[in-house]
């Protein structure tokens, strides 16, 4: 990767002193360094320390990866928390550090914090304090020891959650009783594509032209078809690293797009895990130099969008006559297709055209084991009728426990789900989490509507 992208200063002092056979300088970039060498030439542009920082013989570089890879745990009791949040666009992810006094396990252990809400755009200028609560920790894989990930949610300081926390109104959903009883599991597939820093087209791509037809890139190996693939393991690494419930990666149709996939998770627990897993990468692609987009139709034309399919469970769902239930719900999400619509994401219309495995954005559709409808539901599914998890020798609880470290494609062939394909790659998990249980679980259709509706769409509920 480091040989095509011409990386940044941040991944080029990761490069050992004497590892001359992994540097990415050229043989001109080297002349050129050893005349100013020659020379006593100082430096004066941050290309030109990048050009020195590869192979600095004073050893400055050295000492500042040194410094950056120190363990200070046996010095300190003092930790490093990264407080995330999400911006104002309701897809950027913002990030400040503070020292916190010693270890913690919960984030009711930590402090609440503030910043500039007029500089994220969630705030006016003349009162533009906006109060960080804490919500759930992960280890930090970027600074190790016991430092850790804070995802946080926003609030005035009059202690209301602001318009773009949208966890706050999620949190409220899954704690009802209704939906607490159906214990909601998520599965969700983000795509994403990494696009060339200067020119911001797809990476692998010629600068200014395309490459061939969609069809080799698909979960493929090569260097004429896979682009990407350092990012997303050194991702998938630092997932599991920071306790994200990550269960998968896979390179995708479209050449310089990928997908991870979080889950099986409860809840809220959901929304978390996407929202550090995102942060993740922005923090990877940083590094590599390359710009993540999770926008849902980056490349226009005959290429596939981007989406962020969630698989769908409840408990009854996953029992005996679950089918029965799963049908239920599709009925609901019919009758509220528009509203599910406007919460998935921004640019789905470009997206949800009924081409590239899409249904159209305008016409609710489903159907067992169609990639071309709106909500998809399994083969084994139907032919089940139910979920079979109870043909295990587990109990409920242990089987949960399994469920941890099951694949996630094994897992949707044993529990009785429906995957909702229409959420755009950028959209909210929190948003969508909580817009399909309450869908599902907790809003009643008029008897009138739900008979229409189950006609419509042959459902013999």
């Amino acid at each position: 990767m480091a040989q095509i992208l011409a990386p940044s200063a941040q991944w080029q002092m990761r490069i050992a002193k004497s590892s001359t056979d992994a540097s990415p300088l050229t043989s001109k970039m080297w002349s050129s360094l050893v005349l100013k060498q020659n020379k006593k030439v100082a430096l004066k542009t941050s290309a030109k320390f990048k050009v020195l920082a590869s192979s600095s013989d004073d050893g400055t570089v050295n000492r500042l990866e040194q410094l950056l890879n120190l363990d200070v745990t046996p010095y300190t009791d003092k930790i490093i928390a990264e407080y995330i949040w999400i911006g104002g666009s309701g897809i950027d992810v913002r990030s400040k550090s503070r020292t916190i006094s010693k270890p913690v396990q919960h984030p009711s252990e930590l402090p609440k914090w503030n910043y500039d809400g007029s500089s994220t755009g969630q705030a006016p200028g003349e009162d533009s304090e906006v109060i960080l609560y804490p919500q759930a920790i992960f280890k930090d894989p970027f600074r190790g020891g016991n430092n850790i990930l804070v995802i946080c949610d926003t609030y005035t300081p009059a202690g209301e959650p602001i318009p773009t926390n949208k966890r706050y109104r999620a949190a409220q959903i899954f704690s009802d009783p209704k939906v607490v009883a159906e214990v909601p599991w998520y599965g969700i597939e983000q795509e994403y594509t990494l696009l060339q820093n200067n020119v911001k087209w797809p990476l692998g791509w010629p600068v200014g032209g395309y490459p061939g037809p969609q069809g080799p890139y698909y979960c493929a190996a090569g260097a004429d078809k896979s682009f990407g693939r350092d990012i997303s393991d050194a991702h998938y690494k630092a997932c599991l690293y920071a306790g994200i419930n990550i269960s998968g990666t896979n390179g995708e149709v479209m050449p310089g797009q990928w997908e991870f996939q979080v889950g099986p998770s409860v809840g809220i627990e959901a929304g978390d895990h996407i929202w550090c897993a995102r942060y993740l990468l922005e923090r990877i692609t940083e590094q590599a130099g390359v710009v993540l987009t999770l926008d849902p139709k980056p490349i226009e034309g005959d290429w596939n969008g981007a989406g962020c399919h969630t698989n769908y469970s409840t408990k009854s769902m996953r029992e005996e006559g679950g089918y029965e239930v799963i049908k239920k719900a599709i009925l609901n999400l019919s009758l509220r297709h528009k509203d599910h619509i406007s919460a998935y994401g921004e640019g789905n219309e470009r997206r949800l055209t009924g081409k590239h495995e899409t249904a159209s954005i305008n016409t609710f559709s489903w159907g067992v084991a169609n990639r071309g409808c709106s909500i998809r539901v399994g083969r084994d599914t139907e032919k089940s009728g139910k979920g079979t998890y109870k043909s295990f020798s587990f109990s409920y609880d242990e089987w949960y426990q399994y469920l941890d470290v099951a694949d996630l494609d094994k897992l949707h062939c044993v529990i009785g789900y429906l995957e909702d394909r229409r959420p755009a790659s950028n959209m909210d998990p929190y948003v969508v989490t909580a817009l399909l249980a309450e869908t599902t679980l907790l809003w009643e259709p008029t008897l009138e509507a739900e008979a229409l509706a189950a006609q419509k769409l042959s459902l013999k509920v």
